[in-house]
This record gives structure tokens, C-alpha cells and sequence, in this order.
């Protein structure tokens, strides 16, 4: 054998033996690509609700570190904390050696994601606004973690039980309504929100959806002016604020005239996760009641 032929061999040998190298492209929420060498094995979430959709995608074996706040599922609960989604601790980050960061776009600080890249670690951006964004980011976390088939199947059980609720609500007599997010400052959310889409989703019409922020303050008068149907707070905690009787005080108000102020706990509609449709559930009852009320019923 020639030596030219010996070297033809040896190099085809080489590459018979050398392993495939898997490489996954995937789109995040900002329109850009985020390139791995295979799905992720040691995965940071930076928010809450990614940590929840990262579970629901049957990836919760692969977090390795999530923000304060990250209470759900009850195995989050154990795994090693990385600051707050608005305070990152960047050294906690690097000692966990991770090899995707999943972020959220609207909430963690843009110095903090600029960090990250300089280090080299792929950082994933989510920022779901609407219900079928909560679908596909499932079925997006699946792809990541290489549970794709887990995140697909949470993701068509999303979406039936969104159908669902849109076929016995969306269509019925629209109520006008004012979701407060907090007191103090007065907040609401305009149609751009996921919670619009909540609120369109049981047949509700948010009087605040015109304004161009996303997470807008405004002011008591501004209420008045708009008179709700209905006014739903959520807060921080699982308790009532106390804050929502306030509207009280102006009983020649739509929803305190007819006693429709309603509490939905912030972690099932103020969550981008397939929890936000428990939270659905009970708003869309809400809205019932208010439109008995205004039926006579």
C-alpha cells in the first residue's frame, strides 16, 4: 500500500471514529439564535416562572440554579439560589458552571445578560405575552433540555384547556374591568399583557389596554373617569390586599356599586406558566357573576 493510500485510510478511519457533533439552533423570544453543542445538561433560570415552565417541560432535572422567589414546583424549592430575576449574583452563576441561562427579557437587568454573554454562556431570552407564547415556550424548554416530547405534550394540554375556556367565555357579553397590579404606586397592565390576554380569553375588555406602556402607573381619577364594571387586584401574597376594598370610597363607582371588586392570588394569573389557566379559570367566574349582577340574576 502506497503511503499516499495509508494516509487516505487513516483519515477516513478518523472520521468513522470521531462522534457526531449535535448541534442545536434555536430562536428565543427576541429573534435571536442561541447555538448549543446538544441540549442543555446544567441550566440557570433567572425568573420564576421560567423555573416553573422549565419543570412543566420535564426538565427540572437539569436547573442547577434559580432566583429568590422560584417556589414551584416544591423540588425548586431545594435548588441553589442565584439572587433575585433583578439583582443577579453573577459568582454564584459561574460556580455552577452552567451551559444555558434562561432569562427573562422584560425583568433582568440588560447589564446582567451583557455580563453573561462576555463570560461565554448562551443565555436564552423568554418573554411570552400571550397564551400561545406560554405553549411554545414549553415546547421551546423541551428543545433546550432535551425533553422535547415532555414539553410538548404540557404544551398541547395547555392549549386544549385554553380552548376550552375560550369556547364557554370569550364569546359572551364583554365586561370592562381594571386590573390592579399594586397600590402604590396605582399599576395596571395594557393589551400588550399577558393578563390581557386573560381578560379577552373570559370576555373581558380591559379599560386600560389603549395605554402605551406595558406595566403603566396612573392615577385614581383616571379609574373614575374609565368607571370598570369590575376592578381585580392580585398583589404579592395568597391574602386579599386590603388595598382593593379602598374602591369602596367611591360607591358611585361601576364595580364598588355593584360589589365587583374580585382578588386573583398573583402566582396563578401574574405567572407565565401553565398555572396562569387556574388563574383564568377563576376570573372568567368572576366575570360571570358581574354580568349576573347586571342581568338581574
Amino acid at each position: 500500500m502506497t503511503p499516499l493510500r495509508i494516509a487516505a485510510t487513516l483519515c477516513l478511519c478518523l472520521l468513522l471514529a470521531a462522534p457526531l457533533r449535535a448541534e442545536l439552533v434555536v430562536e428565543d423570544d427576541t429573534g435571536r439564535h442561541v447555538q448549543l453543542a446538544q441540549p442543555a445538561h446544567r441550566i440557570i433560570s433567572l425568573a420564576p416562572h421560567v423555573t416553573e415552565l422549565l419543570f412543566a417541560a420535564g426538565a427540572g432535572e437539569r436547573v442547577v440554579g434559580v432566583v429568590d422567589y422560584s417556589d414551584f414546583p416544591d423540588a425548586a424549592k431545594a435548588l441553589p439560589r442565584v439572587g433575585s430575576y433583578s439583582n443577579v449574583d453573577m459568582e454564584a452563576i459561574a460556580a455552577l458552571r452552567p451551559d444555558l441561562v434562561i432569562a427573562w427579557r422584560s425583568g433582568n437587568r440588560d447589564a446582567h445578560l451583557d455580563k453573561l454573554a462576555a463570560l461565554g454562556i448562551p443565555v436564552f431570552l423568554n418573554e411570552p405575552r400571550t397564551l400561545d407564547d406560554v405553549a411554545r415556550s414549553l415546547e421551546t424548554f423541551g428543545r433546550l433540555a432535551g425533553s422535547e416530547q415532555a414539553g410538548h405534550d404540557a404544551a398541547e394540554l395547555f392549549r386544549a384547556r385554553r380552548t376550552e375556556l375560550a369556547r364557554r367565555y370569550a364569546k359572551r357579553p364583554p365586561v370592562p374591568l381594571f386590573y390592579q397590579i399594586w397600590d402604590d404606586p396605582l399599576m395596571t397592565i395594557n393589551d400588550e399583557h399577558l393578563i390581557s390576554d386573560v381578560i379577552r380569553l373570559c370576555g373581558g375588555r380591559n379599560v386600560f389596554g389603549a395605554l402605551a406602556q406595558l406595566a403603566p402607573a396612573i392615577g385614581v381619577e383616571s379609574v373614575l373617569a374609565a368607571d370598570p364594571e369590575a376592578i381585580v387586584a392580585s398583589g404579592m401574597g395568597d391574602a386579599r390586599p386590603e388595598w382593593l376594598d379602598r374602591w369602596k370610597r367611591w360607591p358611585g363607582l361601576a364595580a364598588s356599586r355593584a360589589g365587583n371588586l374580585y382578588f386573583v392570588p398573583p402566582e396563578l394569573i401574574q405567572r407565565h406558566t401553565p398555572r396562569i389557566l387556574d388563574g383564568a379559570a377563576q376570573l372568567c367566574e368572576f366575570l360571570d357573576a358581574a354580568r349576573a349582577k347586571r342581568d338581574g340574576r
